[in-house]
């Protein structure tokens, strides 16, 4: 019995590995996309090692993809120090396929010649790419691995907004290269897009709603809650300053589109309660967010 449960928890793992790849794969392609298709042609060096990776491109005869993988040599030697090799095996394939594909993709050309266009979408599809790959614990190498690096140390900044500080310094150095500040302000909307999308892919819309009742029939609202919208709620022990009575204060999270037939459910039981509607940015626990995800 204990062999057969072994080999199917083998089984389940190669299984996991083979769909931790193939979305990595995925991934890759659709990066290689918003480089070749989008931004490349039309001269915008939105930030990272990909952003150096065309700015060197136009000063020496190398393809922004070789440029990708020369440059994320050293990073990734690091990432083997710092992460170790789980990490990195899996940052490397990134990489290598990110270079391929742009190296590929170059060939054909721009999807559009529309410079906003071709920021936005460019933006959006890079975020998009790393926010997946992120997500099944793996990079794209570059600076991915030094913002991970850097969240190890500040945890409570957010990725996108670390991408986006360090796409400013690089964004601005292609405007001074390049002497054209049109495109270096193209470049900077598609690093503000990315910088949102990613957050969006790799946090989520929590849209969370944090409500404190303070009401004479808690008992009564409390079982509403659960019984009507199965959502959970939380005695907390409280006592009046002004009346010095002992009061017990509902506390509930919940998404936001639940929070209307709450207050509805408030209403109906007393509409003389007390209640406090606040703005949950993430939630952890059954139904939301696991503890034990990796924080990106």
């Amino acid at each position: 019995m204990k062999m057969k449960k072994n080999v199917k928890n083998i089984k389940k793992s190669k299984t996991e590995l083979l769909k931790k790849y193939i979305i990595i794969t995925a991934a890759a392609f659709i990066y290689a996309v918003g480089v070749s298709l989008f931004t490349d042609p039309n001269n915008m060096a939105p930030g990272g090692v990909t952003g150096i990776s065309i700015i060197l491109s136009r000063l020496l005869p190398v393809s922004t993809g070789t440029w990708i993988l020369l440059l994320n040599i050293p990073i990734l030697v690091f990432a083997v120090w710092k992460f170790g090799f789980g990490l990195t095996v899996s940052s490397i394939y990134a990489t290598t396929l990110i270079s391929v594909f742009t190296n590929i993709l170059s060939v054909f050309d721009a999807a559009t010649h529309d410079t906003l266009l071709a920021a936005l979408a460019g933006g959006v599809l890079s975020a998009v790419a790393i926010g997946v790959i992120f997500r099944v614990g793996a990079t794209t190498g570059g600076m991915d691995i030094i913002v991970k690096a850097i969240r190890l140390k500040v945890p409570h900044l957010k990725t996108g907004k670390i991408f986006f500080l360090s796409d400013a310094v690089i964004v601005t150095m292609s405007g001074i290269l390049f002497r054209d500040i049109n495109a270096a302000l193209y470049a900077a909307i598609s690093v503000a897009c990315a910088s949102m999308v990613m957050d969006l892919v790799l946090y989520g819309r929590d849209e969370a709603k944090l409500l404190y009742i303070i009401s004479s029939k808690p008992e009564q609202i409390a079982e509403r809650i659960l019984a009507d919208l199965d959502i959970g709620v939380t005695y907390i022990n409280g006592r009046g300053a002004y009346s010095g009575n002992d009061k017990k204060v509902i506390m509930c999270a919940m998404k936001k589109t639940a929070s209307p037939r709450v207050e509805e459910i408030v209403k109906d039981e007393d509409p003389n309660s007390f209640m406090i509607i606040t703005s949950a940015t993430e939630i952890f626990g059954e139904g939301y967010k696991s503890y034990f995800s990796e924080r990106m």
